[in-house]
């Protein structure tokens, strides 16, 4: 009756397999999903979980997630981690291929905010937590990181104004800070290796939001590790 459950996107690898492998070892109950089927069996499988393979910007897909939280009980925990990348190599603005935009929010910003519509009610209910997954390139002026970083952007607007108008949940708009995953590696090459390993400070510093509950706001995860940690 007390176990709780969560809901983690683009689980497959990463910061999302991490923080599914954490959150297994601590006894929650999870529902993963990532678009790769194969990888996605393969994690679930380690560690216990349930697994919905398929794309978060499809509704019929959402749909699926959200009949299946309903029979496990409701959501304590939505993590919006699932994200595009966008044009490669990273373009600058003056050559950027706006046809690739709208599938770049879509992904990054339009389906976590109808994740968070459909799964509102229950989040509700149950005094839930949000969990979006934002970026430095969000607030930084990074050269080629136009695209990615204009819907993180958008994606911690949409995080502050849910926070604000959703007092009774928590809303957390969390910067990783660089991770050494398959996303980095195909923005920057062989520069990825020198990051640490989502395990090392994304994932502890999301497992001490969900422990400690602070206030709805963004963090940034290494300040959080750090001895005065707290809010961006």
């Amino acid at each position: 009756m007390n176990t709780k459950i969560a809901l983690i996107t683009g689980a497959s690898r990463g910061l999302g397999r991490a923080l599914a492998t954490r959150l297994a070892r601590d006894g929650w109950t999870l529902l993963l999903t990532a678009r790769g089927p194969e990888e996605l069996s393969h994690v679930a499988e380690d560690l216990g979980a349930g697994w919905l393979a398929g794309d978060v910007a499809d509704a019929a897909h959402r749909a699926g997630l959200v009949a299946e939280l309903e029979r496990l009980g409701g959501l304590d925990l939505l993590v919006n981690n699932a994200s595009s990348l966008g044009a490669t190599p990273l373009p600058r603005w003056a050559d950027y291929p706006l046809g690739q935009l709208p599938d770049l929010f879509a992904t990054n910003v339009f389906a976590p905010l109808a994740l968070i519509q459909d799964l509102l009610p229950t989040l509700r209910r149950r005094g839930g937590s949000v969990v979006n997954i934002s970026s430095d390139a969000a607030t930084g002026g990074y050269e080629g990181w136009g695209g990615y970083g204009a819907t993180k952007a958008a994606l911690d607007q949409a995080s502050n104004v849910l926070a604000a108008e959703e007092p009774d949940i928590h809303v957390w708009w969390v910067d990783p800070g660089e991770m050494r995953t398959g996303m980095l590696a195909e923005a920057v090459g062989s520069d990825a290796d020198a990051a640490p390993p989502p395990e090392d400070v994304a994932t502890p510093a999301i497992v001490g939001l969900l422990t400690d509950g602070p206030a709805s706001g963004r963090y940034v995860a290494a300040e959080l590790l750090a001895p005065q940690g707290g809010r961006a």
